[in-house]
């Protein structure tokens, strides 16, 4: 199999591409643009639709959670009904707890809205062979059309530096293009000279699917009670050779050879997420609009060549990783042949972990909102789970990757989300829970939910779950330990960390032998068989709960250390909680058991991984610290299967490699990498009964789609090919043996440093560290059993010795290499 080399316009020799062979007739084959601000689905074609999203587009208002706060507390929720809850739990009455807890739940998240609909309608085109062609590396879409006369040539990015969607178009021969530009949500057209406007008033209130007792699901604020105008402008501008007419759906250019357009966006709520606060409050429709008109303009009156040079510019800083699995990277790739339904699994492995990492650029960056269940992609008014953010794994799985790939500026997102969770959860913490420091629970949003959800009828398993928060902190501290940055822990990562822990200190509880525990405790999204023959979710301490907790207090300790805190009386509490802490119970089967009781599971084959987040993504069950916890999880894992959906998939993936059972991870890719032949539209079982796969554009369905396994396989790829949790750098821990070639550059490792690595008959033939510090950093280096001691000066390289690794299994000993 070679990859296809079409003609297509501008595209480098040296890229890696992905084609197809007719525009699309669906959002879910459509190709995926974005800069973390604005995500365009392209789909191509002589229609040139774009299908537009704004990142900071989202129903509700900024005071949303404190009032919905007040609400719960109004209703009774509070310390007092929480001592409530916990006695009945003591009691074994757990209908009694799941009753009084709904007290405690708030509404709902808000939505993720689709912004806009864009047709660049060529006349008379007809897409020529390949119709589109996504250069991963350039984040461009590539056509070529015939049109009467000759050949025309479109290139569409979505430009961060510009802040604009690009359409670039140049023709052998005159051609006519349409545009419109129209809204799903409530909306007006403005023409002006060289372009047109659209003003977007989005809902103040947007209820998921499931609530379907909502009277009004969108619903809008038809007067300025809501203390919040919600009102977004998105602004095209234009530049051509040819002649351009207002019509009555949008306008029209006549006897162009050239034409390129910008699109720009500017809403009040961005201005809210940027922290401008009296900005948002006080700025006029008038002055969001012609912010997006100014950004657009500029774009426009450069030159296409100047704008595509930045853009490349800006993509290259964004991501330093590269893959070639089976040697193979670079070309145009069928994404029907030789992706979804090749047999080359190295190939489609290289393709997924590239297009993971050309997604999160694509839908996360410095400045704008996080990437949500779908990224910044979505045409729903009402889409699956409000398109918001799931905290109980997939918003976390969102930025896996991140820092193995050191994308530190789509990382930034996720830390400003904390953040803004940090201030909104301290409230909740107080007011629900009578404690110190911030909480999240399950979902939030863009205006930072920390509240439960249900309504007062959600069920436990998903609604009542106090550690989102605490789960979302690993990630920061993933970020610090790839980065070795100590300011930003100084600064950013230990304010939320520590506020984290002091709601940890308090929302744990002294048993009666003495032992600090979690009540309520749920392990999220399974249940068990109560007493009473039902199922139920609501228990005493989770080992997912000890696990994380246990994992946050540890890495509090190390910050402590590393930052020289003058924190003596916090360091004292977490060390008397480490010590008394319950253990993780083992089950007579020898699996892990995910609650303190001895209980049975209503779902053995359950989806969530959650018991085993000790071993991936953090560090502290491993065989080596903890070999009867570990071989316990090693036995879970096997009894939860494969299969499922993707996210489910991606982390079977990561923890396969974590114990360094590289073949199953192969078969897991294999499953997940099949393409899904039933209806993407539909939402399947939660269950994982129905397994998903990959849409026509390499999308990953649950279904429906979810972009969290797309951005958490490279992560978990990485992972079979270098790791550095426990203080060792590990190359090749879990390399399938159907790999038997390849190589990988720019894979993060613990803490600054970089690697580059490639093998051939999967043994290890290249290694080097870089060190991309202003300190010599020490290391621990292993591969096929040898461990060396490594040195890698400041803002440098070392070459590793790769025959005595290659060979380690042979020789045995250590050696030292500086």
């Amino acid at each position: 199999m070679s990859p296809s080399t079409p003609e297509t316009p501008s595209r480098s020799a040296h890229t890696l591409g992905l084609s197809w062979s007719t525009p699309a007739a669906t959002w879910e084959e459509a190709a995926p643009l974005g800069n973390g601000r604005i995500g365009a689905m392209a789909f191509g074609g002589s229609t040139g639709r774009y299908a537009l999203n704004d990142s900071t587009l989202w129903s509700g208002t900024p005071d949303g959670p404190a009032a919905a706060l007040r609400d719960v507390i109004a209703a009774g929720a509070g310390p007092e009904r929480l001592a409530d809850v916990r006695a009945a739990l003591d009691a074994g009455d757990v209908r009694g707890a799941e009753q009084l807890l709904m007290a405690f739940e708030g509404p709902y998240s808000q939505e993720f809205l689709p912004l806009a609909d864009l047709e660049v309608r060529i006349a008379d085109a007809v897409a020529e062979h390949p119709a589109r062609v996504l250069d991963l590396d350039e984040a461009a879409l590539l056509e070529t059309l015939r049109i009467p006369g000759g050949r025309l040539r479109r290139r569409s990015w979505v430009s961060a530096p510009a802040q604009a969607l690009i359409i670039e178009i140049d023709a052998d021969a005159e051609f006519t293009a349409s545009l419109m530009l129209t809204t799903p949500l409530r909306g007006v057209v403005t023409h002006r000279d060289g372009g047109m406007t659209l003003d977007i008033v989005a809902p103040i209130d947007g209820a998921p699917l499931h609530e379907e007792s909502v009277a009004e699901p969108l619903r809008y604020a038809d007067d300025d009670t809501a203390g919040f105008d919600a009102f977004a402008g998105v602004a095209i501008s234009w530049r051509t050779d040819g002649r351009a007419e207002v019509t009555s759906t949008g306008a029209t250019v006549h006897g162009a050879r050239r034409l390129l357009i910008a699109l720009s966006t500017s809403s009040r709520a961005a201005s809210w997420w940027a922290g401008a606060d009296e900005e948002w409050r006080i700025a006029s429709r008038e002055e969001i609009r012609d912010r997006a008109i100014e950004q657009a303009d500029a774009a426009a009156h450069r030159g296409a060549s100047d704008l595509f040079d930045d853009h490349i510019a800006d993509r290259r800083r964004v991501s330093r990783a590269r893959f070639a699995i089976g040697g193979r990277r670079e070309g145009v790739w069928d994404v029907d042949r030789d992706i979804l339904h090749g047999d080359d699994l190295a190939l489609k492995t290289t393709v997924i972990a590239e297009f993971g990492a050309y997604l999160l650029a694509s839908c996360s960056r410095s400045g704008s909102p996080a990437a949500n269940l779908q990224g910044i992609w979505n045409d729903q008014l009402r889409p699956a789970w409000s398109s918001n953010y799931t905290i109980n794994i997939n918003t976390e799985m969102n930025y896996w990757a991140a820092p193995l790939l050191g994308m530190d500026d789509s990382f930034e997102p996720l830390l400003a989300l904390v953040e803004k969770l940090a201030d909104t959860g301290t409230d909740v913490a107080r007011e629900l829970y009578g404690a110190r420091g911030w909480v999240a629970h399950h979902n939030s949003d863009l205006w930072g939910w920390s509240l439960p959800v249900g309504g007062g009828h959600g069920a436990p398993s998903w609604a009542i779950w106090m550690l989102g928060g605490v789960w979302l902190t690993h990630n920061l501290w993933d970020a610090y330990e790839f980065g070795g940055d100590g300011e930003l822990l100084r600064d950013r990562i230990w304010p939320v960390l520590r506020g984290a822990v002091e709601f940890t200190l308090d929302w744990l509880v002294l048993d009666a032998g003495g032992r600090l525990r979690t009540s309520p405790s749920t392990s999220p999204e399974n249940s068990f068989f109560a007493p009473d023959g039902d199922g139920t979710a609501l228990g005493l301490t989770s080992a997912s709960d000890l696990l994380l907790i246990q994992s946050l207090l540890e890495r509090a300790q190390t910050a402590i250390d590393v930052l020289e805190l003058e924190e003596q009386a916090l360091a004292d509490e977490i060390e008397r909680a480490l010590r008394l802490l319950a253990p993780l119970g083992i089950r007579a089967d020898g699996r892990i058991s995910e609650w303190s009781a001895n209980v049975v599971e209503v779902e053995p084959l359950h989806r969530h991984m959650t018991p085993m987040v000790g071993v991936y993504p953090l560090d502290v069950t491993t065989r080596e610290r903890t070999p009867e916890l570990f071989d316990a999880a090693v036995r879970l894992l096997d009894a939860r299967g494969p299969g499922a959906m993707g996210w489910s998939w991606a982390w079977k993936i990561a923890l396969r490699a974590r114990i360094g059972d590289g073949d199953t991870a192969a078969s897991l890719l294999d499953e997940a990498l099949t393409a899904f032949d039933g209806d993407a539209t539909r939402h399947g079982p939660v269950d994982g009964s129905e397994w998903g796969g990959l849409l026509p554009n390499l999308f990953s369905t649950h279904p429906p789609f979810q972009i969290d396994a797309n951005l958490g396989f490279p992560a978990a790829i990485a992972e079979l090919l270098v790791q550095s949790h426990g203080g060792v750098v590990r190359l090749l821990p879990a390399l399938p043996s159907t790999w038997t070639v390849g190589d990988a550059q720019g894979i993060g490792v613990r803490t600054g440093l970089v690697a580059d690595i490639a093998w051939r008959d999967g043994r290890l033939v290249e290694a080097r560290l870089r060190n991309r510090l202003a300190e010599d950093r020490d290391v621990t280096v292993e591969s096929a059993g040898r461990r060396l001691s490594v040195r890698v000066p400041a803002g440098a390289y070392v070459d590793l010795p790769v025959p005595e690794l290659a060979d380690a299994a042979l020789a045995g000993g250590d050696s030292s290499a500086r």
